[in-house]
């Protein structure tokens, strides 16, 4: 599986309003210093996440963007999915180059369930707990 730039910029801008989750809106030119993402770049990323319900945009001077779930609710497989498409692993043949069945194929579908199982599991808030960890940001909600 190969994520693009536009898959990669597209986690990084969710993680941000991950962090930023419960403060408000943040503005697109906060996310996109912060992430290195050019602007104009973010704008087109954070449209499909809208419109796939994910992202909520605030028109105007104090507008910006926020995450209409919590990031315990949005998976790392549910943003990918909107900005890349479905995961696909597997080759699209079931035989080999002679005609006889593949047996790579088993090992491709093993691989692609294990990266979907991922992507399924793995969640914002899971991302955010880690950044803040790493990062030394240690919060402590009661």
């Amino acid at each position: 599986m190969y994520i693009s730039s536009k898959g990669n910029y597209g986690l990084r801008a969710v993680l941000d309003l991950a962090l930023h989750y419960g403060e408000g809106v943040v503005q697109s030119a906060e996310i996109a210093s912060r992430q290195d993402i050019p602007e104009s770049y973010l704008v087109q990323l954070l449209n499909p996440l809208r419109n796939a319900g994910l992202v909520r945009s605030v028109r105007g001077r104090k507008g910006g963007h926020e995450l209409i779930r919590r990031p315990e609710e949005i998976t790392v497989g549910a943003v990918l999915e909107v900005l890349e498409g479905p995961v696909q692993l597997a080759a699209e043949d079931k035989e080999g180059a002679d005609g006889a069945p593949d047996v790579l194929r088993d090992v491709y579908e093993e691989m692609e369930a294990a990266v979907e199982e991922v992507l399924a599991t793995v969640t914002f808030g899971d991302l955010c707990r880690k950044y803040r960890l790493q990062s030394g940001h240690i919060v402590f909600r009661i």
